[in-house]
């Protein structure tokens, strides 16, 4: 599982707090048993549709919906979901339901617009009373019309702007221009307020005034709130500003014609994810250090870097999020520095984290995975936050990476906001609150995600991600997206996305959607797991549909244990399990490290498919099984139904990276080249892999982050990457910070302390050359990249597996070439006597390569055996 659950324990603690105040309880008759109430703040009754209220705890007698000054009400009859309410809501299938009186129905759009209670006698003369949640009535009476709306700023052809915001629920709403208050005109059909500007109006800054019952505070409000359909803002998110982006003067020079890389199929593509201000900021060679504009200097350090990734095979880079995020002061000015000296301290001191961390709350530095507005670039990456230059920039940025050869994926986070409730950082629940969060049964909001949860599920939610990944795509000419816990999306959301991408087209739109590639977190958990309240983009349900989710079954194997371990030695296939042990009790005794290590070997299997259902092979035990007969945790480790449905990854910014994973597992007295050729073998588990991969950047070059596993914010001191080996990898930079680390010290400790860790300029250099060895490998050689399972199971295969396979090798046929991966200490040999006779080599790449170790891998014709150092990836091939 991702760690995104856990990434703003420490700054977001406040917004979780605040998010449980979302719904409202009245209680008007004062000799009501006590027991007979909820507790304050819950809304227990929910407003399906225009026909039908469910309410959780309610006795199946008449009740009613009460609302207004005057006492009006709404009544409602005893009756029971149909079967489409129940295909709606499966999770409420079991609380008593509701009919709404049809004289009454006309009074819902009223009741909808101020405080509602649902009220009910009940048999021992008390009257209870909760709150009532709202989006599916919603939904129902304005949903088909808005969501065809165009929100937010719209310029016409003769260059006037009109402003549209959905806000069923308001009493008023106006428009809050440049100082000035305009009025705006609801369109009771779809709930859409809107107003015609005039041309004058392009570039001033604006907020709309929302008059609204707010039930986090359980009375009527005016929200001053940016626009949720924001296309630019001035500094630190105050002000939305009306912007059109097809100006001319936004555009950079040569953007109309852009050139971009050859589009790669996503079952072909190879990723490097990377964090904007990571990527440049303690890069000395960068005129433009944190920023958008970094991607531009050509001649730095990191530029050079990536395009000699391009050149060797890396087709994309996946940008952390680079949207409008609530947690970075934007001016500089405003942006705190650690005030320590933080080079002088010991490498496994615990000053460097004390330092950053008081600090973390005010400067530079977050992932960005807390959202505040979902489609305009972050201003903090900006040379000048305060207007329409961050657009200009990230222009630029996709522009600089095109022109080294790669392709630009977005992360995105539409599974949840910074805040809700009345918070200043809540910009959707102060415009319809309730509606935009996904509500709990007793109407607080969820927080599975980390944070306030949304609910794609709902129309206008689902619009939102829709359109803004479209915006993005066609206006920002992104090649693809990564979904941030996709598995708290539906199915049919993310199938929207595909499909409103497919149908942009280069000659209406400047861009080709059907080669935007998609793929996301299939995590299946939270209130929406095992498809509770709808059909989930879970891995196994997006199986078949060319969007991929990554595999962590793949990763745990080759690093061994998981991501949230209390022993963090807990060793795997790369990492020394059974064939290298450790000194840690979490693995188990000799037979049992065994067992588990060839167990390990199939999960890998089944990833070197592409993690295919359906593939058939013999397991260790001698078994013929599929994929999805391979166990994993109590789940089918095989899920994908063709090449490009799972992701393959050894690391990503989630948990420790893998350098450090290893650090922790590899047994002390491992040598930095011995640490260095396990890392490139755990990568070439992902990189020589049916289907998409992806690692972390940096990690060629051996990046660590101090054993630090969840730098979300963490600073650049632990986070920076260094293209200058002689600056080191960011080993030994002290003690990772306490909050999310403090338990892993004891071990984290002797290892910082210990200079033979932080590895040399030859190590660093060795290992990269050898990563991009890889890559070329797998770009010149059609095997790896087979379009259907059927060709996966014609052409791979494991000659060696069953009872006598070799703990700690893997050998993989796969057509003309064989690839063995050694993750032992020792040269050893296998042997696939259908070869014997026929002429393989070491592959021309491995073989005239920098790393003469991998070199000195040889295949004797005559008995068909392959010899393989240590620690090593070796491919042949054919003659």
């Amino acid at each position: 599982m991702s760690s995104t659950i856990r990434r703003f324990r420490r700054r977001l603690a406040a917004v979780l707090a605040l998010a449980l105040g979302t719904a409202t309880l009245l209680v008007s008759s004062p000799q009501q048993p006590a027991q007979a109430a909820p507790p304050p703040d819950k809304a227990l009754a929910q407003w399906i549709d225009r026909d039908t209220v469910v309410w959780k705890g309610a006795e199946r007698t008449a009740a009613q919906l009460e609302f207004g000054a005057h006492g009006d009400r709404i009544r409602l009859t005893p009756g029971s979901l149909s079967p489409s309410e129940r295909a709606a809501y499966p999770h409420l299938t079991g609380y008593p339901a509701f009919t709404v009186d049809p004289r009454d129905r006309h009074l819902a759009p009223a009741a909808l617009r101020g405080k509602l209670v649902a009220a009910q006698r009940a048999t021992d003369g008390g009257r209870t009373t909760t709150g009532v949640q709202i989006p599916g009535v919603l939904d129902d009476l304005y949903g088909a019309r808005a969501q065809h709306a165009a929100l937010g700023p719209v310029f016409g052809r003769d260059g006037r702007p009109a402003l549209s915001v959905w806000a069923p629920t308001a009493r008023t709403v106006a428009l809050e221009l440049d100082g000035r208050t305009v009025p705006m005109r609801r369109d009771d059909r779809s709930g859409v307020w809107r107003v015609q500007g005039q041309r004058d109006w392009a570039g001033k800054p604006y907020r709309y005034l929302v008059t609204v019952f707010a039930p986090a505070v359980g009375k009527t409000v005016t929200n001053k709130v940016t626009d949720p359909y924001s296309t630019a803002l001035t500094a630190d998110s105050a002000r939305s500003l009306v912007t059109d982006l097809d100006v001319p003067g936004l555009a950079p020079d040569g953007w109309a014609r852009l050139a971009k890389p050859a589009a790669v199929p996503l079952r072909r593509a190879r990723i490097q994810e990377l964090q904007i201000r990571d990527f440049s900021v303690e890069d000395r060679t960068s005129r433009h250090p944190g920023q958008y504009l970094a991607f531009t200097d050509r001649r730095s350090d990191g530029m050079r870097h990536l395009r000699s990734l391009a050149r060797s095979g890396t087709s994309y880079v996946h940008l952390l999020p680079a949207f409008d995020f609530a947690t970075a002061p934007e001016r500089r000015a405003d942006q705190s520095r650690p005030g320590c000296d933080l080079a002088s301290y010991a490498p496994d001191s615990d000053r460097q984290q004390d330092c950053v961390t008081r600090t973390a709350g005010r400067d530079a530095y977050n992932w960005g995975y807390d959202p505040l507005h979902y489609t305009v670039p972050e201003g903090s990456y900006a040379s000048d936050p305060g207007g329409t230059a961050r657009t200009v920039e990230f222009r630029r940025m996709v522009q600089g990476l095109n022109g080294a050869g790669l392709r630009t994926v977005m992360d995105v986070v539409y599974n949840h906001t910074a805040a809700s409730g009345q918070d200043a950082r809540s910009v959707l629940d102060r415009i319809v609150p309730g509606y935009y969060q996904r509500l709990l049964d007793d109407g607080g909001v969820a927080t599975s995600t980390c944070c306030s949860g949304t609910a794609p599920e709902h129309t206008m939610m689902g619009k939102l991600v829709v359109d803004s990944v479209v915006t993005w795509a066609r206006e920002y000419k992104v090649d693809g997206f990564r979904f941030d816990l996709m598995g708290h999306h539906p199915r049919a959301n993310i199938l929207a996305v595909r499909k409103a991408l497919d149908a942009l087209t280069p000659q209406k739109d400047g861009v080709d959607g059907k080669k935007i590639i998609l793929y996301g977190e299939g995590w299946n958990f939270g209130e929406a797991a095992n498809d509770a309240r709808f059909v989930q983009a879970t891995q196994r349900n997006m199986a078949g549909t060319g969007i991929a989710t990554f595999n962590d079954r793949a990763r745990d194997a080759v690093r061994g244990g998981g991501p949230f371990d209390a022993d963090p030695r807990v060793q795997g296939f790369a990492s020394g399990l059974y064939t290298d042990p450790n000194a840690s009790p979490g693995n188990g005794t000799s037979a049992e490290q065994r067992a588990r290590l060839l167990h390990y070997q199939d999960l890998l299997k089944v990833g070197l498919t592409g993690n295919l259902a359906d593939y058939t092979f013999t397991d260790t035990t001698g078994h013929r099984v599929k994929g999805s007969e391979v166990d994993y945790n109590g789940a089918p480790a095989g899920y994908a139904a063709a090449p490009g449905d799972a992701l393959a990854y050894a690391d990503a910014h989630d948990n420790e990276t893998l350098y450090d994973a290893l650090a922790y597992k590899l047994p002390p007295h491992t040598r930095p080249a011995d640490r260095a050729r396990t890392q490139v073998l755990a990568l070439a588990t992902a990189a020589l892999s049916q289907g998409p991969a992806l690692s972390q950047a940096g990690s060629d070059l051996l990046r660590s982050k101090s054993l630090d596993r969840n730098s979300f914010d963490s600073g650049d001191w632990f986070n920076a990457l260094h293209w200058n080996c002689a600056d080191g990898n960011g080993f030994g930079r002290g003690l990772p910070p306490a909050a999310d680390n403090k338990d892993k010290w004891p071990y984290a400790r002797l290892l910082l302390a210990d200079p033979a860790l932080r590895p040399g300029c030859a190590t660093i250099r060795g290992a990269s050359a050898a990563y991009r060895g890889l890559l070329r490998i797998h770009a010149t050689e059609p095997a790896f990249g087979l379009s259907s399972a059927a060709a996966v199971q014609s052409q791979l295969s494991f000659p060696l597996s069953g009872k006598d396979e070799t703990p700690g090798v893997l050998t993989m046929r796969l057509g003309n070439l064989v690839v063995v991966l050694n993750a032992t200490p020792d040269r050893q040999q296998q042997t696939v006597r259908a070869l014997a006779g026929k002429r393989y080599a070491l592959h021309p790449v491995q073989a005239h390569g920098a790393d003469r170790t991998t070199a000195t891998a040889s295949y004797a014709p005559a008995s068909g055996t392959f010899t393989v150092p240590g620690r090593t990836v070796a491919v042949f091939r054919r003659g």
